[in-house]
């Protein structure tokens, strides 16, 4: 199989965005005295590639899914804010190795964030010009995997691979029929991979 493109995961993959998603967390409980449940910065980071509504869930099972995705919404627009200004912790040599990737693939971004995250990345880090098309669950409200075949079509890409993180990404990829790459470094713990870096320079050196 001759790999054509890359379609990758954004949180644990290219940047780990925590400090700042951790910081508007905090910002937006402040104003909701009523909820006494201590979230620590672990907490956040367990939620790492669900989706909006489901780390909503996650956090604050005890509270009525009205207020959880009241309390999500206002924290996905206070973390676009701090993130679009401050952006994440890049991942050692990612605009290099994206730098050369883009010479020989087409390049994707893929990610259950809400609508304007994957903007804050580029908008922060100014790597929009290395990267084809991008979609997220907030847009489309599709899982990953139905967004990986969307970008796939919508594309017309021939053999792609998805890189990413965790369990959730690698059913993604599975989902579109796509050979995983499992970038080790990042939040979760992946058993079943076709590919495997432990640091993002390494893609260079696989042999698709």
């Amino acid at each position: 199989m001759e790999v054509d493109s890359m379609i990758f995961d954004l949180d644990g993959t290219l940047w780990d965005s925590m400090e700042g998603a951790f910081i508007s967390l905090k910002e937006v409980l402040a104003s909701y005295p009523n909820v006494k449940k201590l979230i620590t910065k672990k907490d956040l980071e367990r939620c790492m590639g669900l989706q909006i509504a489901d780390i909503g869930k996650k956090l604050f099972p005890d509270l009525s899914q009205d207020i959880q995705m009241q309390i999500m919404n206002e924290y996905c627009e206070a973390e676009q804010v701090y993130l679009g200004e401050h952006g994440g912790k890049l991942y050692p040599n990612l605009e290099k190795t994206l730098k050369e990737l883009s010479k020989h693939y087409k390049l994707f971004l893929v990610s259950n964030c809400h609508d304007g995250y994957i903007q804050c990345f580029f908008k922060a880090h100014k790597l929009d010009k290395y990267f084809t098309d991008f979609e997220c669950s907030g847009v489309t409200g599709l899982s990953k995997g139905e967004n990986n075949k969307l970008i796939i079509k919508r594309n017309n890409l021939k053999n792609p691979v998805y890189v990413g993180d965790t369990i959730g990404d690698a059913e993604s990829a599975k989902v579109a029929g796509i050979p995983f790459v499992y970038a080790r470094y990042g939040f979760g713990q992946v058993e079943e991979y076709d590919y495997v870096i432990d640091s993002f320079k390494e893609i260079l050196k696989l042999n698709f």
